[in-house]
């Protein structure tokens, strides 16, 4: 007897953290909305996903995105080595859309195996008129057991684009279509359903589990005419990014408090714009130049913008990384 469509069918697992795509008016009668779906409800607002996998549902967390924390992340992606171990084709994260760049990344360095992991969310939430969790839900599961997808890391499906965890953010608020990848763009679309990738990328140097050490790593930004205040108690911390002007320039009064930091804790030299590099040696106007920062001791954080150069140094050092090591991960992204 031929077995049936269905038992031929690839396997997906589908984490749900909560978020918009999660969201539904409050039983109290309170106007907002709060995370309230559990994956099967999502799943079952999308029936042609029957047609594309056979899924197993997980209820992970059901917060918004904001509420999310390093540990959270850090036990999906034990799970997520552990199921890719056992053989499933491909996972689906749904979460909240305000840390969704950074789940994806940060799942990303600590993701170990080749099934692809495909993240989504929505913009609007189920009770919306134009919900978008429905499509960027069937666009991540078609995603997620793409042979094509396999091998390329962590991807993040929205609007029918497929955007490497590496380079996406989220630029605007409210728009259906918020994501997208300053300076590379999508890596790929859905196109009549079916995942396209233009490009492939390799993948960044993995940072091994557990991240058992705790650490404190912060962003500071410049701004015009800024003094610093908060330099002072960055002394606090296990390690700094500074979120700089340009190319990599801060206030010229920031630079000794930056180079006396960086002699007691890593200090990562990135761009706030959002895309392109930092640069090593085309400005040296004196004190505040990437040029006087790096010779200060800073670490050029390459093309890595700030939130994503955090997490990098983050679960480095809680992973146990010593300089040595954390200087040749930023240099991967040079």
């Amino acid at each position: 007897m031929d077995p049936s469509p269905r038992a031929q069918l690839p396997t997906a697992l589908v984490l749900s953290l909560g978020g918009t795509i999660a969201m539904a008016a409050q039983e109290t009668g309170r106007g907002g909305v709060a995370p309230r779906l559990a994956a099967e409800d999502l799943v079952a607002a999308v029936p042609e996903i029957a047609e594309v996998a056979v899924l197993e549902l997980r209820d992970f967390r059901k917060v918004p995105g904001a509420w999310l924390a390093i540990d959270d992340i850090a036990a999906v992606a034990n799970l997520l080595n552990k199921q890719a171990a056992a053989g499933t084709t491909g996972f689906v994260v749904t979460q909240g859309t305000d840390t969704l760049e950074e789940v994806a990344y940060l799942l990303d360095l600590l993701y170990e195996g080749a099934a692809p992991v495909v993240v989504t969310g929505a913009m609007r939430n189920a009770q919306m008129a134009g919900a978008d969790g429905p499509a960027n839900l069937l666009a991540a599961v078609r995603t997620a057991v793409s042979p094509q997808a396999r091998a390329m890391g962590v991807l993040v499906a929205f609007a029918d684009e497929l955007h490497a965890a590496r380079h996406v953010q989220k630029t605007h608020s409210t728009s259906p279509s918020a994501f997208s990848s300053p300076g590379a763009g999508p890596i790929g679309h859905l196109v009549e359903g079916q995942p396209r990738f233009h490009f492939t990328l390799e993948r960044s140097p993995r940072v091994a589990l557990p991240l058992d050490r705790r650490a404190s790593v912060e962003v500071l930004e410049a701004t015009l005419g800024s003094e610093g205040a908060f330099l002072q108690a960055a002394i606090s911390l296990d390690g700094l990014v500074v979120a700089a002007f340009g190319a990599g320039h801060v206030p010229q009064t920031w630079a000794p408090q930056l180079g006396d930091l960086a002699s007691r804790i890593p200090v990562v030299l990135t761009s706030r714009t959002g895309a392109g590099s930092v640069l090593t040696g085309t400005y040296d106007f004196g004190p505040g130049s990437e040029t006087d920062l790096l010779g200060r001791g800073l670490i050029n954080g390459g093309r890595l913008e700030p939130r994503k150069a955090r997490l990098l140094l983050l679960a480095m050092l809680r992973s146990g990384a010593d300089q040595a090591a954390i200087q040749s991960a930023f240099a991967a992204h040079r």
